[in-house]
Protein backbone atom coordinates (compact mmCIF):
# COMPACT_ATOMS: atom_id res chain seq x y z
CA UNK A 1 0.00 0.00 0.00
CA UNK A 2 1.41 3.35 -1.04
CA UNK A 3 -0.05 6.52 0.03
CA UNK A 4 1.90 9.84 0.17
CA UNK A 5 2.13 11.00 4.02
CA UNK A 6 1.29 14.56 2.86
CA UNK A 7 -1.79 13.43 0.94
CA UNK A 8 -4.38 14.83 3.66
CA UNK A 9 -6.20 17.70 2.06
CA UNK A 10 -4.05 17.79 -1.12
CA UNK A 11 -4.71 17.16 -4.78
CA UNK A 12 -4.23 13.51 -4.29
CA UNK A 13 -7.28 13.08 -2.40
CA UNK A 14 -8.73 12.31 -5.25
CA UNK A 15 -7.54 8.79 -5.97
CA UNK A 16 -8.29 7.41 -2.20
CA UNK A 17 -6.06 4.69 -0.98
CA UNK A 18 -3.31 3.06 -3.71
CA UNK A 19 -1.82 -0.34 -3.56
CA UNK A 20 1.17 -0.91 -6.41
CA UNK A 21 3.17 -4.06 -6.39
CA UNK A 22 5.77 -4.89 -8.50
CA UNK A 23 4.76 -7.88 -11.24
CA UNK A 24 8.35 -8.21 -12.85
CA UNK A 25 11.85 -6.69 -13.02
CA UNK A 26 10.48 -3.72 -15.19
CA UNK A 27 6.43 -3.73 -14.82
CA UNK A 28 4.49 -2.83 -11.40
CA UNK A 29 0.86 -2.60 -11.09
CA UNK A 30 -1.03 0.46 -8.99
CA UNK A 31 -4.86 -0.23 -8.00
CA UNK A 32 -7.50 2.12 -6.85
CA UNK A 33 -11.03 1.53 -5.84
CA UNK A 34 -13.57 3.88 -7.90
CA UNK A 35 -16.20 6.17 -6.22
CA UNK A 36 -18.77 8.36 -7.06
CA UNK A 37 -16.49 11.59 -6.74
CA UNK A 38 -14.46 10.10 -10.10
CA UNK A 39 -17.59 9.87 -11.79
CA UNK A 40 -18.24 12.29 -15.07
CA UNK A 41 -21.72 13.62 -16.20
CA UNK A 42 -22.93 10.13 -17.93
CA UNK A 43 -21.85 8.09 -15.08
CA UNK A 44 -18.73 6.72 -16.08
CA UNK A 45 -14.90 7.09 -14.87
CA UNK A 46 -14.31 10.99 -15.97
CA UNK A 47 -11.35 11.01 -18.31
CA UNK A 48 -9.36 13.79 -16.20
CA UNK A 49 -9.38 11.35 -13.44
CA UNK A 50 -7.90 8.58 -15.84
CA UNK A 51 -5.57 11.15 -17.24
CA UNK A 52 -4.37 11.96 -13.37
CA UNK A 53 -4.19 8.25 -12.56
CA UNK A 54 -1.84 7.70 -15.60
CA UNK A 55 0.79 10.33 -14.10
CA UNK A 56 0.14 9.66 -10.54
CA UNK A 57 1.37 5.52 -11.91
CA UNK A 58 3.85 7.31 -14.24
CA UNK A 59 5.67 7.91 -10.92
CA UNK A 60 4.86 5.44 -8.36
CA UNK A 61 5.10 2.11 -10.42
CA UNK A 62 8.46 2.92 -11.32
CA UNK A 63 9.29 3.75 -7.55
CA UNK A 64 8.06 0.31 -6.49
CA UNK A 65 10.76 -1.15 -9.14
CA UNK A 66 13.47 0.97 -7.31
CA UNK A 67 13.65 3.95 -9.33
CA UNK A 68 14.42 7.34 -7.94
CA UNK A 69 11.93 9.14 -10.06
CA UNK A 70 10.10 10.76 -7.14
CA UNK A 71 10.54 14.30 -6.52
CA UNK A 72 11.46 14.45 -10.52
CA UNK A 73 8.54 15.98 -13.13
CA UNK A 74 6.49 14.80 -16.05
CA UNK A 75 8.07 15.84 -19.28
CA UNK A 76 5.46 14.33 -21.23
CA UNK A 77 2.28 11.92 -21.35
CA UNK A 78 0.05 10.85 -24.10
CA UNK A 79 -3.17 8.98 -23.52
CA UNK A 80 -5.29 7.29 -25.59
CA UNK A 81 -9.02 6.28 -24.41
CA UNK A 82 -10.02 2.74 -25.38
CA UNK A 83 -13.52 2.14 -23.20
CA UNK A 84 -15.22 3.56 -20.45
CA UNK A 85 -14.29 3.01 -16.94
CA UNK A 86 -17.34 1.61 -14.58
CA UNK A 87 -17.71 3.29 -11.30
CA UNK A 88 -17.48 0.90 -8.11
CA UNK A 89 -14.96 -1.79 -9.64
CA UNK A 90 -11.49 -1.06 -9.25
CA UNK A 91 -9.24 0.47 -11.97
CA UNK A 92 -5.42 -0.83 -11.99
CA UNK A 93 -2.60 1.15 -13.60
CA UNK A 94 0.24 -0.85 -15.17
CA UNK A 95 3.25 0.51 -15.95
CA UNK A 96 6.57 -1.17 -17.85
CA UNK A 97 10.12 1.56 -17.88
CA UNK A 98 11.22 1.28 -20.91
CA UNK A 99 14.39 2.57 -20.83
CA UNK A 100 16.26 4.70 -18.16
CA UNK A 101 19.08 7.41 -18.49
CA UNK A 102 21.34 9.55 -15.87
CA UNK A 103 18.23 12.29 -16.07
CA UNK A 104 14.81 10.55 -17.34
CA UNK A 105 12.95 7.63 -17.53
CA UNK A 106 10.54 6.34 -20.24
CA UNK A 107 7.62 4.02 -19.55
CA UNK A 108 4.30 3.08 -20.82
CA UNK A 109 1.23 2.08 -19.21
CA UNK A 110 -2.48 0.83 -19.97
CA UNK A 111 -5.19 1.61 -17.13
CA UNK A 112 -7.51 -1.84 -16.74
CA UNK A 113 -10.61 -2.62 -15.14
CA UNK A 114 -11.26 -6.32 -14.84
CA UNK A 115 -9.22 -7.39 -17.58
CA UNK A 116 -10.55 -4.89 -20.07
CA UNK A 117 -8.77 -1.67 -21.15
CA UNK A 118 -9.66 1.43 -20.11
CA UNK A 119 -7.01 4.20 -21.59
CA UNK A 120 -3.03 3.38 -23.16
CA UNK A 121 -0.71 6.14 -21.95
CA UNK A 122 3.18 6.95 -22.13
CA UNK A 123 5.61 9.40 -20.53
CA UNK A 124 8.85 10.70 -20.35
CA UNK A 125 9.79 11.71 -16.57
CA UNK A 126 12.93 13.84 -15.66
CA UNK A 127 14.41 12.21 -12.52
CA UNK A 128 14.86 14.75 -9.37
CA UNK A 129 18.91 15.88 -9.06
Amino acid sequence: MLRPASATGTFFDIFGESRVRAEAADRARLRIDTHRGHQNIVGTVHGGFLMALADQALFICPTALGHDVLGGVTVDASCQFIGAGRIGTPLDAVVEVLRETGRMLFARGLIEQEGTVVMAFTGTLRKPR
